[in-house]
């Protein structure tokens, strides 16, 4: 599909260090080259922290954020909210790589459609197993991923972010650490132009979803929604140049920084 796809739109708009577009050639070696890497890095990140090719294929269904799955729903966000990174940050490389940009978002999402796929198939030799709701939140994450990349006004707006805390009690790998994780979509008032001129410019909304005590069977179970309130500090960091800080802040929510109101749906 990468290899076939043609340019989605006439736009050729191109980075300021980039003179002319690259080759067609040129951007199939480097799709290979990133795919065949990324495959490659989950595959070895599989075989030492998820048993990869431990067992015979299998497919399997986790169901959604009910309370009888395993974490409450919260690894279904983090589907979607790996595969929205992943995107954004394949498609910025691309880009970078003078490949205009609607064609990077295309390319970027694939590729982490592609990566991200992968990872469920080898699920599918492990004793997890490949998961349907996980492929569909996968899907959700790359495609949401896509059309904020394409449209920096949409991205300008909302922001899919990570908050996480970890403590002394942190379980296994990062990635899948769910008990300390909360997943959060932020509404940043600058993106409006009512706002720009004065101080709702600083201001973002949240909205977000998290569990608890899914990973002890003594521990009260928990499944959390919340609304938030925040300062803009994305906005904040890039009106002061540090434009590294801004990136990062935009995909994790440092913790404390937010009042945030929960309710329990499981009370």
């Amino acid at each position: 599909m990468l290899l076939l796809i043609p340019s989605l739109s006439y736009a050729d708009v191109l980075i300021d260090d980039c003179g002319t577009e690259i080759s067609q050639q040129d951007k199939n070696k480097k799709l290979w080259i990133v795919n065949l890497a990324g495959i490659g890095v989950v595959t070895a990140w599989g075989i030492a922290n998820w048993d990869y090719f431990s067992q015979s294929p299998q497919t399997t269904s986790e169901g959604w954020f009910s309370n009888d799955t395993a974490s409450g729903g919260a690894d279904k966000l983090g589907h979607a909210y790996t595969s929205y990174v992943l995107s954004h940050g394949l498609s910025s490389l691309y880009e970078s790589w003078c490949i205009n940009k609607n064609d990077a978002a295309a390319y970027g999402a694939l590729s982490s459609l592609a990566i991200v796929g992968y990872m469920e198939l080898g699920d599918s030799f492990s004793e997890f197993g490949a998961s349907r709701e996980d492929m569909l939140a996968n899907i959700i994450g790359v495609g949401f991923g896509y059309f904020t990349y394409k449209n920096p006004s949409l991205s300008n707006i909302v922001d899919f972010r990570w908050e996480y805390k970890p403590n002394s009690n942190t379980i296994g790998d990062f990635s899948t650490d769910y008990e300390n994780s909360k997943y959060l979509l932020a509404l940043k008032l600058n993106g409006f132009d009512f706002a720009r001129n004065s101080f709702l410019k600083h201001i973002e909304f949240h909205t977000g979803y998290y569990t608890r005590g899914f990973s002890d069977a003594n521990e009260t179970k928990e499944r959390n929604v919340f609304i938030g309130i925040g300062f803009n500090l994305t906005d904040l960091f890039r009106r002061h140049s540090y434009n590294k800080t801004a990136t990062l802040l935009k995909y994790y929510q440092i913790p404390g920084t937010s009042l945030q109101k929960k309710n329990n749906l499981n009370d």
